[in-house]
């Protein structure tokens, strides 16, 4: 590829995955992020051309999510502008079972582009990376009581859109990507208390109280409560059933929760030293 690929959200979970697999194969990057070298903020418009500049490929991830109301709007928008800078070639992260996820994904299919669809399950790394300090304290409260879902590695994501990046037989695909097996939020506790050698509990509460708890801890009720509801949302038992999207993209099947869970607490992340005093 002889121009560059605009990975946005390239700190986020996925984005710095894909950034690292590019750079690995040598494909040259601008690596997007609102304080990052390359700036984009989704809430800003004017930084979207500067962004596309020179790219000849783009990573659209969405922040804070695709199920946040006006987002499909605003991947509408940055379509049509990448395909009338000439960046043809995009790949959508997206999620499972979203209005307005969905309605995203047919946005950019209509922008005239080369598209990739990734639609994804409930990242394991959320466990890791936006709620490391709940498992540190040992109780986990969030939406979603009995209901399965088949928890899926960012790992195996990231490697479907690098592989999507990297050959054209991934043009015009929508993957929609599980983890191997499905687990109730009680059954991911219990492999991360495994892993970690000490009790994670898990408390279902409504999304309303999750929503408090949000605020609490100094997340902003804008963002809290659509934040909530997302989990809610996807948490209720629509997604709780297997895909072979990542066999499809990759030849190979996902990986399992409770060896991510035995490799993630092996770095540390989740070791009760680390809480803040």
């Amino acid at each position: 590829m002889n121009k560059p690929i605009l990975v946005i959200g390239a700190t986020g979970k996925t984005g710095r995955r894909v950034a690292t697999r590019l750079t690995d194969k040598r494909i040259p990057i601008k690596a997007a992020s609102r304080n990052g070298q390359t700036h984009f903020d989704w809430n800003d418009k004017s930084t979207w051309p500067s962004a596309l500049e020179g790219a000849g490929a783009a990573y659209i991830t969405y922040f804070p999510d695709l199920a946040f109301p006006g987002a499909a709007e605003s991947v509408e928008d940055f379509a049509k502008l990448a395909v009338t800078n000439g960046v043809n070639r995009l790949i959508l992260l997206s999620g499972r079972s979203e209005a307005e996820a969905q309605l995203a994904e047919q946005k950019v299919k209509e922008s005239g582009a080369d598209y990739t669809l990734v639609r994804c399950a409930f990242f394991n790394q959320n466990f890791s990376e936006m709620f490391a300090e709940v498992v540190q304290h040992g109780v986990l409260a969030m939406p979603g009581g009995d209901t399965a879902e088949p928890f899926l590695d960012a790992e195996d994501i990231a490697d479907v859109v690098t592989a999507a990046f990297t050959d054209d037989k991934h043009i015009g695909e929508l993957y929609e990507l599980t983890g191997p097996r499905l687990l109730t939020l009680t059954e991911a506790a219990d492999a991360i208390s495994e892993a970690i050698g000490r009790p994670l509990q898990y408390i279902p509460v409504t999304a309303a109280e999750y929503a408090e708890g949000l605020v609490a801890s100094g997340l902003p009720p804008e963002v809290a409560t659509p934040v909530a509801e997302m989990f809610a949302e996807v948490l209720d038992g629509r997604n709780s059933y297997l895909t072979d999207g990542v066999e499809r993209a990759l030849g190979r099947k996902p990986r399992d929760f409770a060896d991510w869970a035995r490799e993630t607490a092996a770095t540390g992340v989740w070791d009760r030293a680390e809480i803040a005093s």
